[in-house]
This record gives C-alpha cells, structure tokens and sequence, in this order.
C-alpha cells in the first residue's frame, strides 16, 4: 500500500491560513480605528484605556450636570 501526499501543497495551505488570519486581524484594526480591539492585543494597555474611558465619561458627566445646575440657578 502507498500513501500519496503532497508536502508543498499543505505547506502552501497552511502558509495560506496563516496569511489569511494576519489579515483579518489588520483589517479588524484598520476597520475599527483603534490600536487595541481586545485584550490578546494589548490587556495592560487595553485595561489602561478602558479606565481612561470611564474617567472620560465620569467627567463629561459631571461638566453636563454643572451646566444644567448653572441653567437652574435663578438670576
């Protein structure tokens, strides 16, 4: 019995995949605008930009409230 194989058709194959999922993963990148899409990519850096996030929304948050309160105050 013989067993036919072809080395260079499989090692192209999984160059392909390999190709292929590189790509993808630049395109989710490129499509996104963000360096960092989730934690395989950076977790400490992504953990820093989620907290600066928040502190973000926490004080747009609170400048949006300051203005309301301004616009109650009575003349």
């Amino acid at each position: 019995m013989r067993i036919n194989h072809n080395i260079a058709a499989l090692n192209t194959y999984r160059q392909f995949g390999a190709a292929n999922a590189a790509q993808g993963k630049s395109m989710e990148k490129l499509s996104s605008g963000l360096r960092i899409n989730r934690a395989g990519d950076d977790a400490a850096g992504l953990a820093i930009s989620e907290k600066m996030r928040g502190q973000i929304r926490g004080l747009d948050r609170a400048s949006a409230n300051a203005q309301d309160g301004r616009l109650e105050m009575p003349l």
